[in-house]
């Protein structure tokens, strides 16, 4: 890691802090993820990107820029990776998972807001974030009240793009989408100097759907009777997705599909017969936040399938490529990422239903509801989704909480009690 002091150093990073920052993350890895048992081999990849996620891709996302590559920082999964791509534009997501950077995000704003947004902004107060110095730009979404008051006070540190993410899926809010989606590319083209042609958005939509294709297979695997991979390492790969280089990205992840296709065939099992399936379902889980399915999977259970944004929603349906025009690939890329369900659609049926649906694919023996402290959207929301699962004669369990380690003692009982 010294090797890259004097880069971080240039970045305007707190160094000191950053250090600290980064032992605190390397000590919970190693915990939390590293010391699992028969963990697949292929592993170790994403292992890596976990380690260089703060040096080395930096150092490739400066290289980047020094041969006129633009960067962008993202919030949400709403943000279209293709387009970014077909401009020649590097996204990376930017958002904080850990509760080492909260007070510094507290010393300008209430506490009492998602943990999400005071630990990304605090890791940019620290001056601990070394994605933050190098984008050309953050691109956020009105997909919460928070994030939307937070872009104003972004805007101060970075320059910010925020796309309109529309609260219904009526035809108008599709006509609406559709646009933010068309003014999206005007801003990349804008930002990188480029155009988008057919030929350029086909390439990015064809590199995203691979690694769509690559996730969508790993998670499959976690159908199956004898489970050839942890929740939490699964978890694992898809944070890294949010940062990772995509091409490559998608290549390990297909080594990682080969090695657990070989596993099942092998019946070679993490978890002993008997371990509880449960889905989790919910609010994002971003790097390093593994606090739930560590609970779970030290409790007799086993994590089988995560619905929220860094599971299924992020790898679901696939843009269809095949199109006449720019025109109609733009209208299939908004088509697609209207399909992700999150909390701030109202009315959601829609998410009830792919969750009841998820639920007999994996199959499930019970779904805890992973509730962000002050996520008023998946908090509400919760109450809908409990009444449908109850129904359908699925033990159901609600957690609200953040990222610090206060609340593991409680949690942990009420983990091991609903497991029981």
């Amino acid at each position: 890691m010294s090797d890259y002091e004097d880069m971080w150093r240039e970045l305007g990073l707190d160094l000191p802090r950053h250090d600290e920052l980064l032992k605190t993350l390397g000590s919970a890895h190693k915990d939390i993820i590293a010391s699992q048992p028969n963990r697949p081999k292929a592993m170790t990849y994403f292992d890596e990107a976990v380690a260089v996620a703060h040096c080395k891709r930096i150092k490739e996302l400066i290289d980047g820029k020094a041969k006129g590559k633009k960067v962008i920082g993202t919030f949400c999964i709403y943000v279209p990776e293709e387009i970014a791509l077909a401009a020649g534009v590097t996204p990376v997501a930017l958002c904080g998972g850990t509760q080492f950077s909260i007070p510094y995000a507290e010393s300008m704003f209430p506490r009492d807001i998602c943990p999400l947004i005071k630990s990304t902004l605090g890791l940019g107060l620290g001056k601990m974030c070394p994605y933050l110095p190098v984008i050309n730009m953050a691109v956020g979404e009105t997909t919460c009240d928070g994030k939307k008051k937070t872009w104003e006070i972004l805007a101060g540190m970075v320059p910010t793009y925020v796309m309109e993410v529309p609260q219904k899926k009526d035809e108008i809010d599709r006509e609406l989408w559709l646009k933010e989606v068309v003014l999206f590319k005007d801003k990349m083209e804008e930002l990188s100097g480029g155009k988008v042609t057919l030929e350029s958005l086909k390439q990015g939509v064809r590199i995203i759907n691979r690694k769509r294709e690559a996730l969508s297979k790993l998670h499959s695997f976690r159908k199956e009777s004898i489970l050839p991979i942890s929740g939490k390492d699964t978890l694992v790969v898809t944070q890294v997705a949010l940062v990772d280089d995509p091409e490559r990205f998608a290549k390990n992840v297909e080594n990682l599909d080969k090695e657990l296709e070989n596993r099942v065939i092998r019946k070679v099992g993490v978890f002993p017969q008997g371990a509880k399936r449960i889905m989790i379902a919910g609010c994002p889980m971003v790097m390093p936040n593994w606090k739930l399915h560590h609970l779970v999977e030290t409790s007799g259970g086993a994590v089988v399938c995560d619905e929220t944004c860094t599971g299924f929603r992020y790898y679901a349906n696939l843009v269809e490529e095949n199109a006449a025009n720019l025109n109609e690939l733009l209208e299939n890329i908004a088509d697609r990422y209207l399909q992700i369900s999150c909390s701030c659609f109202t009315p959601n049926q829609e998410r009830i239903d792919k969750v009841m649906n998820l639920a007999k694919e994996y199959h499930v023996n019970g779904v805890i509801q992973y509730i962000l402290q002050y996520c008023h959207g998946y908090n509400i929301e919760a109450i809908k989704l409990e009444h449908a699962l109850k129904e359908a004669g699925i033990p159901v369990l609600k957690l609200e909480t953040d990222y610090s380690e206060e609340d593991v003692g409680p949690l942990k009982l009420r983990v091991e009690a609903f497991l029981e």
